[in-house]
């Protein structure tokens, strides 16, 4: 748990189930690529994931964690979650969608579940750093952990 830091819904969650985690905190004035977020807080962008949420041709969505230095292979993602193809949700649906803005979208504490898949080599760390819900807010918590919060399985899902 992580005192004197403002709580967001990941926040509050993982407190309320008593998981030990870490905040890493930097300035939120603007929405930085996954890679910038790892140099500023001197972390290897492999351990850094981004949180992607993405509409499969079902209409089904489905949440990719993968590090910061990788793109989403559209095709391999697809294929893992059972979907003939898969595309990123557009940056205005994600509010709506997830409670949570392009820049601070965390696998914690989305208005609704979904199938979340995170890349293999989270398996290589022993904790991760993934967003917070809120711009400038990173969790760094392990992946055993994480599985007490959500269901999730992992994958070989970037390029």
């Amino acid at each position: 748990m992580s005192k004197g830091i403002e709580k967001t819904n990941a926040t509050r969650i993982l407190d309320k189930h008593k998981i030990q985690y870490l905040i890493h905190t930097f300035s939120d004035d603007v929405a930085l690529s996954g890679v910038e977020v790892a140099k500023l807080l001197n972390q290897d962008p492999n351990r850094v994931f981004k949180t992607l949420v993405t509409i499969g041709k079902s209409n089904m969505y489905y949440v990719f964690m993968i590090p910061a230095n990788c793109e989403l292979d559209l095709k391999k993602a697809a294929k893992c979650v059972g979907e003939k193809n898969i595309e990123m949700i557009k940056s205005k649906e994600l509010l709506p969608l997830t409670g949570y803005i392009h820049g601070g979208c965390s696998p914690i504490g989305m208005k609704k579940f979904f199938k979340t898949t995170i890349h293999e080599t989270a398996k290589n760390f022993d904790t991760l750093l993934f967003s917070g819900g809120k711009i400038g807010y990173q969790i760094e918590m392990n992946v055993d952990d994480l599985l007490k919060i959500i269901q999730f399985q992992f994958d070989d899902v970037v390029e």
